[in-house]
């Protein structure tokens, strides 16, 4: 390197103009690249990508065997960042939005990259939604700077790595033998996360039932609009071991969500209902607690608030995550410490990652001791 990283902290600007590759392949062929008075360049690159599923994922609305990312990279000095942005199809995104949108980021306006209350303030303002697309550059940067600081966010942050939860792992709707399979197949994990909201929600349980007594979680993705039919099955499930219910009704059913909340035996959690730091304070009059997922919120900064907020107003915390690589994972897990439940297994689910990070090990989260998120290319 042409600076070391001492050096680094003692300068300020990040200046020059950038130049944009147009037009995007499977290559990293999209980059701008900022020069700086440092003699030193911040490039910024970005790539779409494909996530191949190990098996049919479906939920109460839809199913699918492949999730679109988008893989982005900051490098300065040869130290780069990684980060992505994960699009199943509810949240809206696909993979020419998240380039339009990372188009549009220019890092040479910023004099200090550890300023990242300004800059992702900043990234947030150039258009409404895109939260994965703003969630990729969120991620990269906290790895960049961590990396530049040679300390994992964990420490950064206080935290201490040996309270990490155990994760869940999903189990998707599908027909008793793949259930049975699939239960098999997570032999390692202490807690299994289960799909339902459609018309086989008992079949799935009892299928599961027949051939394990794990705890159980369950999601029903909005998938029970009716709200003496949602109690009947959460009274039924509290039978079954299951440890609560996320997002049991449409979002738009306010008023029946806070009344199954007063009424539920089972903790409620609020997933698709609370997307971003703005929906906590309204959560906690509908749900037990929320559901954070980096991809809802835009990334690490904006998580690690939303839990702070919650944890004042005496809400439960799920850090959850989408079909993603170990890239995105390991980001989520640096604030796994501060949580009371885990569902981290998106990269379990692919066969096609690209990077190696947290790892799960006997089911629980275990963080990886390199700086920054903890991961790195395979």
């Amino acid at each position: 390197m042409k600076q070391n990283r001492r050096d680094f902290f003692k300068t300020t600007g990040l200046l020059a103009g950038s130049a944009l590759v147009s037009g995007y392949t499977n290559n990293l062929l999209t980059e701008k690249i900022i020069g700086n008075k440092m003699s030193g360049k911040i490039k910024f690159r970005y790539k779409p990508y494909t996530l191949e599923l190990k098996h049919v994922f479906t939920v109460a609305t839809n199913s699918r065997t492949t999730t679109p990312v988008v893989l982005t990279e900051i490098e300065y000095e040869g130290i780069i960042g990684y980060g992505e942005a994960s699009m199943p199809p509810y949240l809206g995104e696909s993979h020419q939005t998240v380039l339009d949108f990372l188009s549009k980021v220019d890092f040479a306006k910023y004099e200090n990259i550890f300023d990242l209350e300004t800059i992702l303030a900043d990234i947030d303002s150039i258009a409404p939604g895109n939260p994965a697309a703003k969630a990729s550059v969120d991620i990269a940067l906290h790895d960049l700077i961590g990396k530049l600081m040679n300390q994992p966010w964990y420490n950064i942050w206080g935290l201490n790595k040996d309270k990490t939860p155990y994760t869940s792992f999903t189990i998707g709707i599908d027909k008793p033998d793949v259930v049975r399979q699939k239960v098999k197949e997570a032999d390692e994990y202490k807690i299994l996360k289960v799909k339902l909201g459609r018309d086989n929600d008992r079949e799935m349980i009892e299928t599961i039932r027949s051939v394990t007594d794990k705890p159980i979680t369950a999601d029903a993705n909005q998938g029970w609009t009716d709200r003496q039919y949602a109690l009947d099955m959460i009274n039924w499930l509290n039978e079954k071991n299951v440890l609560f219910v996320e997002q049991p009704m449409p979002k738009i059913q306010v008023e029946d969500l806070k009344w199954l909340t007063q009424h539920s035996p089972l903790p409620t959690i609020g997933d698709e209902s609370v997307q971003r730091l703005s929906d906590v304070v309204k959560a906690r009059e509908i749900f037990s607690g929320i559901n954070i997922k980096l991809m809802k919120s835009t990334g690490m900064r904006e998580a690690y608030k939303m839990i702070t907020l919650a944890r004042a107003l005496g809400m439960k915390v799920m850090l959850g995550c989408m079909t993603e690589t170990s890239c995105a994972i390991s980001a989520a897990a640096q604030l796994s410490p501060l949580v009371d439940w885990a569902d981290l297994d998106g990269a379990l689910l692919i066969s096609n990652d690209v990077y190696e990070g947290t790892k799960i090990i006997d089911g629980k989260v275990t963080l990886s001791p390199l700086p920054g998120i903890g991961a790195k290319k395979i």
